[in-house]
């Protein structure tokens, strides 16, 4: 089981916070939560394209003009670059430049950290 497979319950967990979040009407809270989706994934180019059509549809639903525009370019960049190069925790938004990279919240670094150990890295 590789990396993706490992880390897509975490980046699943945080999709299904953020559309809780937006039912209940806090639309803030739910990009917040599409932001750490992007961060748990965006070292897969399945979890890092599905955090940024995720992000999609909320700019949509919710009218972000500057929002689909960046989300947009940052499919194509996630779809193409993810294997190549990412800034590091960089949270995903049009908010932020695509190229910065950025601190990594604790929990999701130990997240991240348990999906890249391997099955086997205890029996060495």
């Amino acid at each position: 089981m590789g990396f993706s497979e490992r880390i897509r319950p975490s980046v699943t967990q945080e999709l299904q916070a953020a559309e809780a979040a937006d039912a209940a009407g806090r639309p803030e809270e739910s990009f917040r939560r599409l932001e750490r989706a992007h961060v748990l994934g965006q070292a897969s180019t399945v979890e890092h394209v599905r955090a940024h059509l995720h992000m999609l549809v909320w700019a949509v639903r919710h009218r972000r003009v500057k929002e689909v525009c960046g989300q947009v370019m940052r499919i194509v960049g996630a779809a193409t670059k993810t294997g190549c190069w990412i800034p590091v925790g960089n949270t995903g938004g049009a908010n932020v430049s695509p190229f910065k990279p950025m601190p990594i919240p604790d929990d999701l670094a130990r997240l991240i950290a348990a999906a890249r150990a391997t099955r086997d890295s205890g029996l060495r």
